[in-house]
């Protein structure tokens, strides 16, 4: 600027030549540039990307994984498997069933599918239990059959599950006042069959004579509505031929290798029953030679045996035992005398029985004043505390003992 403090401002000054415009500098600047912006686009897009975006890791790098709250979520979660095991399902079975043990000690259930062979519902079972699913109590459970010349017959399932059990009813397992009420005869007239699954309670087990007509149908009608079902099955009276028990009844002179076809072809008339009871049969009950083939088979299948209690020389009792059949005595017979008022005697000594004992077994037939009377008593005893189960809640089991 000089050293002339008289010379006015701007003037005397010495003019820079222009500067020249490098490029690779001004390129330098520009790629500087878009590179900043894309970095700041980045991590912009970053921040808000969803959690599920897929992040990378330089190498040699480690990201601590959060440890997990002790605190319980405000939320219902799926917990924890702790262990495991597998149970085998049913030959028709439409799933594995898997249980696993979770860290609070509940239990959960596993379903997935599998390919199976056959027709027919696919039935999903979680392992043996008592009763069977309502939905499906008119069709047999096919592990339990086996096909025979004499039809389709009850056996013992591969798991050891019993028909018994299979087609019982379920009750609540309290160990109060219990009462079996069986109704037989079922089948061989067809409205009194009809009225007695429409119009007695489910509670009431229901018993199918052998020879009576349309058995299928009557047994799936029955088993629909809740009831438990047995088959009578006819034997020898002390006084046969006079009395007969009708076609196929077992006889004491017949054998035991006639008799068990006899007893086998009764038994293929229908499913889905815990058991069989005589009708008739004190003399065949009487004779050790003549029960014993009857008892091993029943014991060998699953099946329980309900003796009505009208002969005192039956010895289904022993011979139950000895070779692991459950067992039941009735404890009156309900309509010997055909009339309302005595069936109601009958029924209130049943309740005076199952309250000294705990419980009692009555059984009746299906006349129109048996089963109009038990109806109508089962109401009012109902209310007294009487719980009425199945008779196969009330025999004497011996695997429960």
């Amino acid at each position: 600027m000089g050293t002339d403090l008289n010379a006015p401002l701007g003037q005397g000054l010495k003019k820079r030549p222009p500067r020249k415009r490098n490029p690779r500098r001004m390129f330098g600047y520009a790629f500087l540039g878009v590179f900043s912006l894309a970095i700041a686009g980045l991590s912009g897009w970053a921040a808000f990307a969803p959690d599920s975006l897929l992040r990378t890791e330089a190498p040699g790098t480690s990201v601590e994984t959060p440890q997990a709250s002790t605190e319980r979520p405000a939320s219902p979660t799926k917990p924890k498997v702790a262990g495991g095991s597998l149970r085998q399902s049913g030959a028709r079975s439409g799933a594995h069933v898997e249980e696993m043990l979770t860290d609070d000690g509940a239990t959960v259930t596993k379903y997935t599918p599998r390919s199976r062979d056959g027709d027919g519902p696919a039935l999903i079972s979680a392992g043996p239990m008592r009763g069977q699913d309502p939905r499906m109590a008119a069709l047999p459970n096919e592990d339990l059959i086996e096909d025979t010349p004499q039809g389709r017959l009850p056996i013992v399932g591969p798991d050891g599950l019993r028909p018994m059990d299979q087609y019982a009813r379920p009750w609540s397992g309290a160990r109060g006042t219990r009462i079996g009420l069986v109704v037989g005869g079922l089948g061989l007239s067809q409205t009194g069959t009809q009225r007695a699954i429409r119009d007695l309670a489910p509670e009431v087990t229901l018993a199918f004579a052998a020879a009576g007509n349309s058995l299928q149908r009557w047994m799936q009608d029955a088993r629909r509505d809740g009831h438990e079902i047995l088959l009578q099955i006819p034997m020898e009276p002390f006084d046969y031929p006079d009395n007969a028990p009708g076609p196929h009844a077992l006889l004491v002179s017949r054998g035991a290798t006639k008799n068990l076809a006899e007893l086998h072809r009764s038994m293929g008339q229908i499913t889905n029953y815990t058991g069989i009871m005589n009708y008739l049969g004190g003399r065949f009950l009487s004779e050790a030679d003549a029960l014993e083939p009857l008892m091993r088979d029943l014991g060998k299948r699953g099946l329980l045996f309900l003796d009505d209690g009208t002969s005192a020389q039956s010895l289904s009792g022993t011979l139950s035992g000895a070779f692991g059949v459950p067992h039941g005595f009735a404890d009156l017979v309900l309509d010997s005398e055909l009339s309302r008022n005595a069936i109601l005697r009958k029924l209130d000594e049943l309740e005076r029985v199952a309250r000294r004992n705990g419980t009692a077994i009555g059984v009746a037939s299906a006349f129109d004043e048996s089963v109009a009377t038990i109806a109508e008593w089962m109401e009012e005893a109902g209310g007294r505390g009487i719980e009425f189960v199945g008779i196969s809640a009330v025999v004497n089991d011996p695997q429960q003992n």
